[in-house]
């Protein structure tokens, strides 16, 4: 079976990378095990400074796994809710992550995978990469990624691209803030390891964890109950009527009535 990510440390960086290009980089079970395994070790390498995310293939990462999805609509509430909790682990991992994380999207960003990149530090992107947090239109709701995008981009701006699903372009992207800055393709990687190695050679690593730990100390209390909450909401939503047909109509390319 091909390893979901790969993993390596270059000058101080861990790099890793989506490896399921096939599957559009989706969040399978295997995948998110694979990124929680991944930033243990880099957390504990003091080699690494600051850790770097990209993904092989044409997208970024196309949100769940929607086979897996499909199947976890005969899961009990006990089964979906276990499952709802390890992606929200991965996602407070990545958050409160005590090195600096940084995205590099070349390719789409959608729902889960969109979540992903709000739960980076920094993100850098081509003009070409879409975002968005898509499960309205199939009938899931994106309980998890509410809480940390509403915390980053504000109330307003959430409550707009959640509840209306549309994709939005790397452009808009930036200016609402979920990423950092836009870079034509041929130049992508070249700008995003420049910026890791300036943070590398100016920044005290000392003073960057600490800066970080104090950032998402603010309200912690509050978004740790607010994510519990949002687990029960993903689980519960996972077994209702129209997310059964929502992803039953996705699979087999039919666009659902509503």
């Amino acid at each position: 079976m091909q390893n979901p990510i790969s993993t390596h440390v270059k000058n101080r960086i861990g790099f890793i990378s989506l490896n399921r290009p096939e599957k559009r980089n989706a969040l399978s079970p295997e995948l998110i095990q694979a990124l929680s395994l991944a930033f243990s070790e880099f957390e504990k390498n003091e080699e690494v400074k600051v850790v770097i995310i990209k993904a092989e293939g044409k997208a970024f990462c196309a949100g769940a796994d929607l086979d897996y999805l499909e199947r976890m609509q005969g899961f009990s509430f006990e089964e979906n809710l276990a499952d709802s909790k390890r992606l929200q682990a991965l996602f407070s991992k990545i958050y409160e992550f005590p090195k600096v994380v940084i995205a590099q999207i070349q390719g789409p960003a959608l729902a889960g995978g969109c979540g992903l990149v709000t739960v980076c530090d920094f993100a850098f992107a081509t003009p070409g990469a879409l975002f968005g947090y898509t499960e309205v239109k199939i009938g899931f709701i994106p309980a998890l990624v509410s809480v940390f995008l509403s915390e980053q981009i504000g109330q307003a701006k959430t409550t707009e691209l959640l509840l209306s699903g549309e994709l939005i372009s790397s452009t808009k992207a930036a200016e609402l803030g979920l990423i950092t800055e836009t870079v034509d393709q041929e130049f992508l990687e070249k700008r995003t390891l420049e910026f890791a190695q300036k943070l590398i050679s100016e920044n005290s690593t000392f003073s960057m964890q600490q800066t970080k730990q104090l950032l998402r100390s603010l309200g912690m209390e509050a978004r740790h109950k607010a994510l519990d909450l949002a687990a029960e909401a993903n689980a519960k939503a996972r077994g209702h009527a129209d997310c059964v047909k929502g992803v039953s109509s996705f699979l087999s390319k039919i666009k659902p009535s509503w």
